[in-house]
Order: C-alpha cells, then structure tokens, then sequence
C-alpha cells in the first residue's frame, strides 16, 4: 500500500519538496506519493481531520501556518514545544497527529555543511515567523552569544519572542559587531525576484549572509552580499535536509547525509 504524504500553505507555486521527497523515497526505496495542499486560512482547522480521514501518514506545514496550526494538533514533540512552531505533522498508528520541527535540524545541518561557525556570534535574523523561531531555538542551543530579530511589528513580535532583543527595520542603521545575517522571510522568493528584505547599504556591516529561501538558488539579496563580499549560502540544503528528516519521523527509520547530497545534486 502506497504511503501519503503532502505540504499545505497558502501559495505553493514556488515549492521544490514533490521533487525531492519523490527523490528521497526512491533512495530509501519505500512506496510513496507526495500532494500539494492549498489552504485559505479559515479551512486550516478542517485540514487534520481531513488528512486522518483520507488515510495520510504526514505532512509537511509551510507559510503562513507554522504556528496557526499548531491548536489542531493532538500532541507536539520537545523540540516543537521548544520552539513553539511547527513544520511536520506525524499521524501515527493510533491517529494521533503529532507535531515536530524538522526546520531546526535542517538549518543545523545547512551551516555544519557550510562550515559557518556560530560559536559566540551575533546574529541579525529578519523575520518573526515559524522558520524565525526554529533558526532562533538552534543558535541558542548552539553557542550564539545574541540573537536580534527584525520586524515590522514589534508589539507582535515581543509576544512571540519576550526574552529577545526586538528592532525594526529603520534601526538596522545602528547595529554593528554582528557578522551573521539569516533572512527568514519569503522576501525575494519566485516569482517576486526582484524584492530584497533590506537596503544593500546594511550589508557590508556582515561577514555571512544566509537566505532560508531556495527558490531562485541565488536571491537578489544573496546577490547583493555576494557583491559586497559576504560569504552566501541559500536554503536549498536546509530544505532537503529537513524534508529528509521529515521521512525519518514518518518511516521511523535512519536516513544517511548521503541522500542529502543526492539530491543537492538534482538541483
């Protein structure tokens, strides 16, 4: 019998993941079909159900519904009560739907790969989202000395993150002594490429520019860093290794770093 799995959100036109979990299931030889799930926002709280009706292992969850759908759920795992955020639903044997976050392991595994030390930095992250929250949860647990987060609500941002330091965009201008920037928003993510989360001027205050977004491989802001002589990475290998992840939680099985690698290859 066939195994179930999907992604919802709100727009998916831009997703890699169908290509990749087909990849991936074909490495660890296990029958597979991966589906796309658009959902409005006052269908969210309709979406479990139907998946435990229709028969679904799993799902991966992506913008906006991180955190909304958090509510829905059965029971979450420690690192997504951690974290407070979700990206992978597991529906077990029993029914239970169980939330997980695989985004956190997936952005380790990308700055490992990329061989960007962490260790008593500071860190600029744009962004209050889920994917913030997983990104931020993974510096503190790994040796950031501070991390300051970026957003244009402060006032919602503060609820979501009380023990952080809050700024907005406009005070950009006076930050410095930071050396790692991680964008965390979907600024620049096809089909809006032409679109960057901050000026160009704020960049050469950094040494490493980070992008969560995949799709264009090289956004206009990792194009701005690169020019202002940042070292760039882009979220393809966090994706992938996420969604692989993501298969270890469904299958209960171990996957090998090598089928990461693959499937970068893909791509």
């Amino acid at each position: 019998m066939e195994n179930l799995y999907g992604l919802i959100g709100e727009k998916l036109g831009h997703t890699y993941s169908p290509k990749i979990h087909k990849n991936i299931l074909k490495e660890i030889d296990i029958e597979g079909h991966y589906g796309l799930f658009q959902v409005e926002k006052d269908n969210l709280k309709h979406v479990i159900s139907g998946l435990k009706a229709l028969g679904y292992n799993g799902i991966n969850v992506t913008i906006p519904y991180k955190l909304d759908i958090i509510k829905y759920l059965d029971a979450l795992s420690p690192e997504a009560s951690k974290i407070g955020a979700i990206n992978v639903v597991n529906i077990n044997e029993s029914g239970m739907a169980i939330g997980y976050n695989t985004d956190y392991y997936g952005f380790g595994m990308m700055i490992n790969q990329a061989n960007i030390n962490i260790q008593g930095e500071v860190a600029i992250i744009l962004g209050t989202g889920g994917a913030a929250k997983a990104v931020a949860q993974y510096l503190k647990d790994n040796g950031i000395k501070e991390i300051i987060l970026v957003t244009r609500d402060a006032n919602s941002a503060k609820q979501k993150y009380p023990n952080d330091k809050i700024i907005i965009y406009d005070e950009l201008k006076d930050i410095n002594n930071c050396s790692i920037i991680i964008n965390c928003t979907p600024v620049g993510m096809h089909p809006e490429v032409n679109f960057t989360p901050i000026d160009r001027k704020y960049l050469k205050n950094f040494k490493t520019a980070i992008d969560l977004v995949y799709n264009p491989s090289q956004t206009l802001f990792l194009n701005q860093a690169e020019d202002e002589g940042l070292k760039t990475v882009n979220g393809l290998y966090m994706l992938i290794a996420q969604a692989v992840k993501s298969q270890e939680i469904w299958n209960e099985i171990e996957i090998s770093a090598e089928v990461i690698d693959n499937i970068v290859d893909l791509f």
